[in-house]
């Protein structure tokens, strides 16, 4: 079963705890969410393959075997239009696991008043073949093992 690493630093959540109801709900895909500490930090890919799509507060990365990883840095935060965040990588870029993606600075999502949860969701997969690999509540490091699938 591929392993989804963690894409960045912090304290995992369940998706039920985003305050976001698409996501919470489950109905982007199965997953996890990552509170990220108050600072600058970069989101990396959690899978080896392609970056399906890059926007500056989101990203995609589609494995060879078709596994799909959505990353999406806080909430709300395409009104930004890019501000608090530098992307390292492009679509159509081939990426390794832990590559850094887009650099994301939490402390400037906050001082906008957007939530920064970073939900990390398997697309087009049933909830049954995705199994959170961390314990809610856990201090997690990008790089650490998140999901199976």
């Amino acid at each position: 079963m591929p392993a989804v690493h963690s894409p960045l630093v912090g304290t995992v959540l369940s998706l039920a705890a985003v305050p976001d109801a698409l996501f919470a709900q489950g109905a982007m895909g199965p997953g996890v969410a990552i509170d990220p500490p108050a600072e600058v930090v970069d989101a990396v890919a959690p899978i080896d393959g392609t970056l399906l799509q890059v926007f500056p507060h989101a990203f995609v990365v589609v494995g060879d075997d078709g596994l799909a990883v959505l990353v999406h840095l806080g909430l709300d935060t395409v009104q930004l239009k890019g501000a608090g965040f530098t992307a390292f990588a492009a679509k159509g870029d081939r990426v390794t696991a832990g590559a850094p993606i887009i650099a994301y600075d939490v402390p400037a999502v906050r001082a906008a008043g957007l939530a920064t949860v970073v939900p990390v969701v398997v697309l087009e997969r049933p909830a049954a073949d995705v199994t959170v690999l961390a314990a809610e509540g856990d201090a997690i490091a990008p790089g650490a093992p998140l999901l199976s699938v």
